[in-house]
């Protein structure tokens, strides 16, 4: 789909928890082929703070509703006054930036990372394996037990492993200290998205498993079209724009130190 601005009404809002909202959008055309791991930028009007639109990660997509869902978290204004928008409200939107995850082949067996937030654009490749036969294992970490988020939802999609820092809920610690990573599963592929020092954590356990991984960037992005150059990453081919020629990579192409 090539990306448009569009005026998309938000339709439903939920608290998921103390700082998460669920925001549903109803698009102002039809929807088709937005691929997981895209995003949307969003202008803040409301909030004379928030001068460039803010890149939010989408969760879901509806193409019988043409609904676009997002999770936000709120970190700043502008994520602030975006979740204290009401339902029936008109958004600006940008939509859909960015190249997201590769599809796994047919009898791969993947594993689906995804730390506090950054569970989000996991969400809907989980929902698109499925549809195409493959049912992944997802591991998701976060602080506390009450920063987990949409389990339910997951648990439909795959079987799910939970980490949390504090032991507050199954195993205590990071995403990397979960057995699963020793249980001789043989995954073919890893996905993963969250902070960047899990995101490093998890690749370096990829690198030394030769397993192909992917990861989603979380750089700064504040036009959307690799204009500004705020987002760049170091790549073994250069300088490249996460918003454009990301967010998603595959962990050979950065120069990483794992």
């Amino acid at each position: 789909m090539n990306k448009r601005v569009g005026q998309l009404q938000l339709i439903k809002k939920i608290k998921l928890n103390y700082n998460n909202y669920l925001l549903e959008f109803k698009a102002d055309s039809i929807l088709s082929d937005i691929k997981p791991g895209q995003f949307v930028n969003i202008q803040i009007d409301r909030s004379p703070s928030t001068f460039l639109r803010r890149p939010i990660s989408i969760y879901d997509v509806n193409y019988q509703t043409d609904t676009i869902s997002l999770v936000v978290k709120i970190v700043g204004a502008g994520s602030e006054t975006l979740t204290s928008t009401e339902p029936g409200s008109i958004i600006d939107m940008v939509y859909p930036l960015g190249n997201g995850f590769s599809q796994p082949k047919a009898g791969d067996k993947c594993l689906l990372v995804g730390g506090g937030v950054g569970v989000a654009p996991l969400y809907l490749l989980a929902k698109e394996m499925n549809i195409n036969g493959i049912k992944p294992f997802i591991l998701l970490g976060a602080r506390t037990a009450e920063d987990h988020i949409l389990l339910s939802e997951f648990n439909k999609l795959g079987e799910v492993f939970l980490t949390t820092n504090d032991g507050s809920l199954q195993v205590k610690g990071f995403v990397t200290d979960h057995e699963i990573w020793s249980n001789s599963l043989n995954f073919n592929k890893i996905y993963c998205c969250g902070p960047e020092p899990m995101m490093k954590a998890v690749a370096a356990k990829a690198a030394k498993l030769d397993i192909d991984c992917e990861v989603s960037l979380e750089n700064l992005m504040a036009c959307g079209f690799g204009v500004c150059l705020c987002c760049v990453t170091k790549t073994h081919d250069g300088h490249k724009c996460v918003c454009t020629e990301g967010p998603v990579f595959n962990i050979k192409d950065l120069e990483w130190q794992i």
